[in-house]
C-alpha cells in the first residue's frame, strides 16, 4: 500500500484550540498507517535485542564531543530514540535526527556505509516507512560531518522498533497541551523542562536535609483524622476499620510525633491532599517537604531558609544555563543574604494608619472591621461569608504586606496568635500583642514556606485545640467549616512525653518550581496538570479517541470497510467527548 498522498501532506501540524484535532481524522490516520505497516510487513512491534554495545544519546554525544570532522570512531554502538524529523537525500542516502532522554543527535543511513547486505529496495522502503515520531534502533559508529554536526553512521539498516501510528504534532497550545500531556512534552520543550526541573529540585531538598542529618520517614496518608494544618480534608470508606478515614492534610502532628520519639531532625516530601478549590497556585493534591528539627528556634529557621532558598536558586540556575535552555535566567542577586523582614502586627499597622485592637479580646473581629469602616479601607469580602478574624487578617495581610515580596524574599514574621494555633506564642514587646513565634517566607506575593517553633506545652497545646474546634462550631458557612472540628487528643498525650523545643517547617513543593520555572501556574509543574485535568482525561473512557480508535482497529477489515466502521465509532465518540469534557467539578 502506498502512503497516501493526504497523509504525506497532513503529517506535520499544529493543534490549536480553535481547531482541535478531529477525531475521525486521527483514527484515519491510524488506519492507514496501520494498514501501510502491515502491508510491508513492518508492524511487528520487536522484542528489544542489542546488537553489540547499546548506548544512551547523552551518553553518546559525551563520548564522542571531541570527535574530529571526518574521523569515523572504530567502536560500533548502538542508539535507541525518537525520529523527530527524516531527510531524504536521493535514493541512497536518509538523515534522520534521533531523540533520546532530552537530547538529540543525527543520524545518516548512507547505501555505501551498510554492512548487513541491505539492498537498495530495503533502504528505499525504510526510507518511505518512517515516520516522525517512530522510536527505532540504529547501530552505527560515531563521526562528525563537514558541517559540524556529531552523527551517528549507520552501519546497520535501522530497525522500527515502535511505530508512531498517530500523526505527531508540531506544537501544542492551551488546552491540547493537557488533554494530550504525553504529546505536549514530546513537543514543548518548556514542559518537559519544567518537569525536569522539578526533578532535580526535589533532589536537592532531599540532598540539602541529609547533609544536615536529617532522616526521611514515611508517615501515614490516611488517618482517621486529618490534623496539622487548616483545611478541608479529603474522606474516604476504609473497609478494614467499618468506618470513614480522611486523606492527610499535612504531615506535621506524625512527625513531631516521632521527635517525640528521639528522632531530633526528621523530614518527609511527599503527597498532602486539600479539598478545596483550584486555581492558578492551588490545587487539591500537591506535594509537601516538612522538616522538623530539635533544639532549633525561629532565628535557626530563617538562617536554613535562606541557605536552602538561595542554594536552590543557584542550582536551578546552572541547570537553566546547561541542561533546562528554554527556562528563562533566574535573578540570582535578588537571592542575596539576608532576606528581608517584615514583623505582622507593626507593618499592618503602618500600612493601615491605625492601631490594632487586642487580637485576643473576644470582641476583635468586630472591632476591626468597625475601624476598617471608618478608615475607610475597602474590604473584597464575600458578603455571603462573613469572615473570621484569622481569615480578615490574612486578607489584610495579602492587600498590604505580601506584596513587599515583589522584587525579593521577604520573611513576615511574628502573627497574631488565632493565625497559628500550633506555635508557640509571646508577647510582642512592641505593641503588646500576643504573637506567635512564627515566620512564612513569601516571594513575588506567593508564599513559599511556613515555619514556626512548635508549641511543646501539652496544657497550651489542648487549650489551642479547644479554642480552634470552638471556632469552627460557631461558624455557620461552608467556607468556615474548613478542618475537623476534633481535638487530636493522641497528639497531645504524645506531647506528654516531651517534646524538645523544636523548630518546623513546610513547604509546597510546586511553589518552589513555579518560582524557579518562571511560570505562574501550578498546573505547568503537575505532570498531568491539576485535578480538572486529570479527572477530564480518566472520564474520558471506552468513548475516548484512542480506545475508540484502537477497538476499531483491531477490528478493521480489507477493502474499505473498515475505515467506514470507523466512522461510525468516530461519531459515538465524539458524543462522549462532550459529555467528559464538562465534568470539571471536584469539590
Amino acid at each position: 500500500m502506498r502512503p497516501s498522498p493526504r497523509l504525506q501532506f497532513l503529517r506535520p501540524y499544529t493543534w490549536k484550540p480553535a481547531c482541535p484535532p478531529n477525531p475521525a481524522y486521527l483514527r484515519f490516520f491510524h488506519l492507514a498507517r496501520q494498514q501501510e505497516l502491515e502491508q510491508a510487513n513492518a508492524l511487528k512491534y520487536p522484542r528489544l535485542r542489542h546488537h553489540g554495545p547499546s548506548m544512551r544519546i547523552p551518553d553518546f554525544r559525551g563520548k564522542y564531543a571531541a570527535i574530529e570532522q571526518g574521523a569515523v570512531a572504530d567502536e560500533e554502538v548502538t542508539l535507541h530514540g525518537r525520529v523527530e524529523s527524516v531527510r531524504r537525500a536521493g535514493s541512497k542516502l536518509i538523515f534522520l535526527d534521533l531523540r533520546g532522554e532530552f537530547e538529540h543527535v543525527q543520524g545518516v543511513c548512507n547505501f555505501g556505509k551498510l554492512v548487513d547486505g541491505t539492498t537498495i529496495g530495503g533502504l528505499k522502503e525504510l526510507a518511505r516507512l518512517l515516520n516522525r515520531g517512530d522510536i527505532i534502533s540504529v547501530k552505527g559508529r560515531a563521526t562528525r560531518t563537514p558541517t559540524g554536526e556529531l552523527t551517528i553512521q549507520a552501519t546497520h539498516l535501522p530497525e522500527l522498533l515502535t511505530p508512531s501510528l498517530v500523526p505527531l504534532p508540531t506544537k501544542l497550545i492551551d488546552e491540547s497541551r493537557t488533554q494530550h500531556r504525553h504529546l505536549d512534552m514530546l513537543v514543548n520543550r518548556r514542559t518537559t523542562d519544567i518537569m525536569r526541573l522539578r526533578s532535580y529540585l526535589v533532589k536537592y531538598l532531599r540532598d540539602f536535609l541529609h547533609a544536615r542529618d536529617f532522616l526521611e520517614f514515611q508517615t501515614p496518608i490516611l488517618a482517621g483524622d486529618a490534623g496539622g494544618a487548616s483545611a478541608r480534608p479529603f474522606t474516604v470508606s476504609a473497609k478494614t476499620v467499618s468506618r470513614d478515614v480522611s486523606l492527610r492534610i499535612a504531615p506535621e502532628l506524625w512527625l513531631k510525633r516521632l521527635v517525640v520519639g528521639g528522632v531530633d531532625r526528621v523530614f518527609e516530601l511527599g503527597p498532602a491532599f486539600r479539598n478545596e478549590g483550584i486555581d492558578q497556585t492551588h490545587n487539591p493534591e500537591f506535594t509537601i517537604c516538612e522538616f522538623y528539627h530539635a533544639y532549633a528556634n525561629l532565628a535557626d529557621l530563617i538562617s536554613l531558609t535562606e541557605d536552602l532558598i538561595r542554594g536552590a536558586a543557584a542550582h536551578c540556575q546552572s541547570l537553566i544555563v546547561t541542561k533546562l535552555t528554554s527556562l528563562p535566567p533566574i535573578d540570582l542577586p535578588a537571592f542575596e543574604r539576608p532576606f528581608q523582614q517584615a514583623e505582622f502586627i507593626p507593618t499592618l499597622q503602618q500600612s493601615l494608619g491605625f492601631t490594632l485592637p487586642d487580637l485576643t479580646s473576644p470582641a476583635a473581629l468586630e472591632t476591626l472591621l468597625s475601624l476598617l469602616k471608618e478608615h475607610n479601607i475597602p474590604l473584597d469580602l464575600d458578603p455571603t461569608a462573613p469572615p473570621t478574624l484569622p481569615h480578615l487578617l490574612d486578607h489584610l495581610a495579602a492587600a498590604y504586606i505580601e506584596p513587599l515580596s515583589a522584587r525579593a524574599p521577604l520573611f513576615i514574621t511574628h502573627h497574631p496568635v488565632c493565625m497559628s494555633p500550633l506555635a508557640k506564642s509571646f508577647t510582642c514587646p512592641r505593641t503588646g500583642q500576643a504573637v506567635s513565634a512564627r515566620t512564612e517566607l513569601f516571594m513575588a506575593g506567593r508564599e513559599l514556606a511556613n515555619m514556626y517553633e512548635e508549641e511543646n506545652d501539652p496544657a497550651a497545646q489542648r487549650r489551642k485545640f479547644v479554642e480552634q474546634v470552638a471556632a469552627k462550631t460557631a461558624a455557620t458557612t461552608e467556607q468556615e467549616l474548613e478542618g475537623p472540628a476534633v481535638i487530636d487528643e493522641s497528639y497531645v498525650h504524645a506531647l506528654a512525653s516531651g517534646l524538645p523545643p523544636t523548630g518546623g517547617w513546610g513547604c509546597g513543593v510546586e511553589r518552589l518550581v513555579m518560582l524557579f520555572a518562571g511560570t505562574r501556574r501550578i498546573g505547568d509543574c503537575l505532570s498531568f496538570g491539576n485535578l480538572r485535568n486529570v479527572v477530564g482525561l480518566s472520564a474520558a473512557g471506552p468513548g475516548s479517541a484512542a480506545t475508540s480508535g484502537a477497538g476499531a482497529a483491531a477490528s478493521v477489515g480489507k477493502g474499505g470497510q473498515g475505515l467506514e466502521l470507523e466512522q461510525e465509532h468516530g461519531n459515538e465518540k465524539e458524543k462522549g467527548s462532550g459529555s467528559s469534557s464538562s465534568s470539571a467539578g471536584v469539590q
